[in-house]
């Protein structure tokens, strides 16, 4: 998998993860999503995301390469 793809299934679960605590535990838990929201949010404006930084460091490869 790629760097994308895994930022993607990693926004999408703390979002879902936040609004399910939202939900059973505080309410406060929304302001997480928030962030996340936002996060996303300027990050397709300035095409810099700390997750993809994170995810570099990890060895998570930006390009599936060459398939057959």
């Amino acid at each position: 998998m790629t760097i994308d793809r895994y930022l993607r299934i990693i926004a999408g679960f703390f979002v879902l993860l936040s609004l399910a605590l939202a939900h059973w535990v505080s309410p406060k838990w929304l302001y997480f999503t928030a962030f996340v929201g936002l996060n996303l949010l300027q990050s397709g404006f300035t095409n810099w995301c700390p997750m993809v930084a994170i995810l570099r460091k990890l060895g998570v490869p930006a390009t599936a390469g060459a398939r057959n």
